[in-house]
């Protein structure tokens, strides 16, 4: 496997600002759309026909689909893969349909705290104690947003909760599965496995689904796909540490869009409690970043940076 140095052009951290932008814009948007189908269908269909409609834009990933050579190892890997983000996507719609889009939007930047501490638990990987308190401050940030014992919690908090913690789970499956599969391929795996596995869920309930539904839903697997190009782009534009601070802007706009649109009040502990997350995760991402740049300076022969490594996907800021 070949590797190289990722080279940026003068006055990329502009235009990776600008690409993490039009990606908050468009998951922002994908939630609101999501939001708007509401409880008008269970949430497992409402998940199995957003990955339903979003599989034309695989299309360009079939020839990278039929070069793969998947082994029984990496078929068991994507299967795993497959099955948490199909019950994490099934409680994310859940929860979508039944709590403020503020209070979606700061919990699931719990993903990239979960990744950290299931890497040092499942993988050996280090947890410095700077690193511990980032950790505890993201979850005093969450409790900040859920602020239990001083009023109900919702299921879709739980179910908030559960999300983050499968979709960490699923990308450090990727993590894994990355060494030895091209990007194309894990993700057009796991747009085919994930409505499958969500089927036996969503066809006892299955109703007939609306016209309105399904451009909403349409609409979303577009914008989810857009999403992602232009988080992938801003991520070979700029560092992390330029991009990752424009994602809190995500909040803003949900906190902003949930009050106009939807009538959600604005609550200033949800925005509160996920500044302190996002400010957990930006200091962990300054860390890994400096960490990274010392390594290089002492070995720099040693320590090329392949593609697959200048894509964070752990990083991603939407489960859908």
């Amino acid at each position: 496997m070949t590797s190289a140095y990722v080279s940026r052009p003068q006055g990329s951290p502009l235009i990776g600002v600008g690409w993490m932008l039009a990606a908050g814009l468009c998951f922002v948007s994908m939630t609101v759309l999501i939001k708007a189908v509401g409880t008008a269908l269970p949430a497992a269909q409402t998940a199995v026909l957003r990955f339903a409609l979003g599989l034309p834009f695989l299309l360009p990933m079939l020839p990278a689909l039929r070069r793969a050579r998947i082994t029984p190892r990496l078929w068991r890997l994507l299967g795993l893969r497959a099955v948490l983000h199909a019950c994490g996507v099934g409680l994310w719609f859940y929860a979508i349909a039944r709590i403020p889009l503020g209070e979606v939007t700061a919990i699931n930047y719990l993903n990239p705290i979960w990744v950290t501490v299931g890497a040092a638990l499942l993988m050996g990987e280090r947890l410095p104690p700077r690193r511990v308190a980032a950790v505890v401050a993201a979850f005093i940030g969450a409790l900040v947003v859920l602020r239990p014992g001083l009023r109900e919690i919702d299921p879709g908090h739980i179910a908030m909760m559960g999300t983050a913690m499968l979709i960490a789970s699923g990308y450090l499956v990727v993590k894994r599965l990355s060494e030895e599969l091209p990007a194309e391929v894990i993700v057009a795996m796991l747009s085919l496995m994930v409505p499958l596995g969500l089927l036996p869920f969503a066809l006892p309930v299955w109703e007939a689904p609306g016209v309105e539904a399904l451009a909403y839903l349409f609409g979303a697997a577009g914008l989810g796909t857009a999403g992602h190009y232009a988080m992938t782009r801003a991520f070979a534009a700029a560092p992390l540490t330029v991009t990752q601070p424009v994602t809190f802007l995500q909040l803003v706009w949900a906190v902003a869009i949930g009050a106009i649109l939807f009538g959600e009040p604005v609550d200033p502990f949800t925005v509160l409690g996920g500044a302190i997350i996002m400010g957990a995760v930006m200091f962990i991402t300054w860390r890994e970043a400096r960490a990274r740049r010392a390594a290089t300076a002492v070995a720099p022969d040693a320590m090329p940076v392949s593609r697959s490594e200048a894509r964070p996907d752990a990083r991603e800021s939407s489960p859908d």
